[in-house]
């Protein structure tokens, strides 16, 4: 039997898990003690995947793009000319700003919906941007 420091239990070789024995105590218990946020980021990113999507905070300046999020905003900013739909859509690994120019609003497109956009990325400000992107509403389990 192995012999712990004072005070750690010995899961060595009775375990059958080697000397990591609090490694794996800590895993299991960083699983218990996410938040609710961190597990929707996580599903976020699953869905991602299976979409087809690139995580926003892997995008790409001046490259064209598929990225998957949930809408977290919805803001109209109207111009002197040019009115500007502009909707933040997050995935857990960053914020994406789409701005629709020439809309003051679009059928569906609300906080907390699940939205695929495919468009071209740009950087304003350091946050990406996509512009007029094609998009397409995912309807959510549950």
């Amino acid at each position: 039997m192995a012999a712990g420091a004072p005070g750690e239990p010995t899961l060595g070789a009775e375990s059958g898990r080697g000397s990591s024995g609090w490694a794996f105590v800590r895993r299991v218990m960083a699983r218990w003690t996410r938040s609710a946020a961190e597990i929707d980021s996580e599903e976020l990113l699953d869905t991602a995947t299976r979409l087809g999507a690139t995580p926003i905070g892997h995008l790409e300046q001046r490259q064209p793009a598929v990225a998957f999020g949930e809408v977290r905003s919805v803001a109209l900013r109207p111009q002197v000319q040019v009115p500007a739909l502009v909707v933040e859509v997050s995935d857990g690994t960053g914020t994406l700003e789409v701005v629709w120019l020439g809309r003051r609003q679009i059928v569906g497109i609300e906080p907390g919906v699940s939205v695929r956009v495919h468009g071209r990325t740009t950087h304003r400000r350091g946050r990406p941007v996509m512009f007029n992107p094609a998009y397409e509403i995912i309807p959510t389990r549950g």
